[in-house]
Parts: C-alpha cells; sequence; structure tokens
C-alpha cells in the first residue's frame, strides 16, 4: 500500500527524480521547481513523495489555506497543488491515492471542498480529474482550468 512520506534532506534527491513521461512534461511541472515553490511557501505548501515499499512512485503538493482571489481575502482554498506519477508507475492508481490524500488533509483541517487547476488540452489531466470528482469553476489561474471537488459529496 502507498505511502505519503514527508520530503526531507535524506530523500529531497530521490524526489527530486520522479519524472513523468516526456508527452506530460508540458502540463507539469518538475518537482525541483515545486520543492523550491514550497520552499519559499513553506506556510501554505504540502509537499509528500509517493512511496511503496522501496520504490518512489509519485509525488504531490497539496496547498492549504491560500487566498484565491487579492481582492477577497476571506476566500480561502485549499487542495492539490502538483501531482506527478513516475512514468513507470502509472495507471496504478497512484494518482488516485494523491488525490484522496490531499482531500483526506484538507477534511482534517475541516474544509469541505479541495481545488486543483490543469492545463487545458489533448492527452492532458483533465479526464483524470474529472474522473475523479473535480467540476470545473469556470475560473481559470494563470491560463489552467480551476476545478473543484465537494468533500460532502
Amino acid at each position: 500500500m502507498p505511502q505519503l512520506v514527508k520530503i526531507t534532506p535524506d530523500n529531497v534527491e530521490a524526489a527530486c527524480r520522479v519524472t513523468v513521461r516526456p508527452d506530460q512534461e508540458k502540463f507539469s511541472s518538475p518537482v525541483a521547481w515545486s520543492l523550491a515553490e514550497a520552499y519559499a511557501q513553506p506556510e501554505i505548501a504540502w509537499p509528500r513523495l509517493i512511496v511503496e515499499g522501496d520504490d518512489n512512485v509519485g509525488f504531490l503538493m497539496g496547498f492549504f489555506d491560500i487566498v484565491w482571489h487579492p481582492d477577497r481575502p476571506d476566500d480561502l482554498r485549499s487542495g492539490l497543488w502538483r501531482l506527478n506519477i513516475a512514468a513507470e508507475h502509472q495507471g496504478r492508481g497512484y494518482g488516485r491515492f494523491a488525490v484522496q490524500a490531499v482531500c483526506d488533509e484538507a477534511r482534517r483541517r475541516g474544509h469541505d471542498r479541495v481545488y486543483t487547476t490543469w492545463k487545458p488540452g489533448a492527452d492532458g489531466p483533465e479526464q483524470f480529474y474529472l474522473k475523479l470528482g473535480f467540476r470545473p469553476t469556470g475560473e481559470t489561474s494563470e491560463g489552467e482550468v480551476a476545478g473543484v471537488r465537494h468533500l460532502t459529496e
């Protein structure tokens, strides 16, 4: 069964070696970039390595309590910021596990919904997120589609 592991000095290099398929690179950021963002924003970032046995199968980064609209400081949102499943481990349920882990952490923190964004395009991750219950909000963020998943349904 997969587990989430906090990123530490002992596993940061292994986390950075998690890479998606070449055709997916345009839809996700490298783990090293995500970790740099997490370092710069530790109060909202929740980076985790996804491990099964001795294998590092993926990386996720949640975000918690960000101000979504600068003109509406009370509109705090939480959700999935990044998801990278290693190319050789895709199609085995690790992405679903990662999304559920972020949902569980959000629920533990008192949230009733989670958000994510995805780059639109053929062969992109939209169908994956829709299958997991995310629905477009009608908003965009830096050119990406924003989606919400209600945790009470």
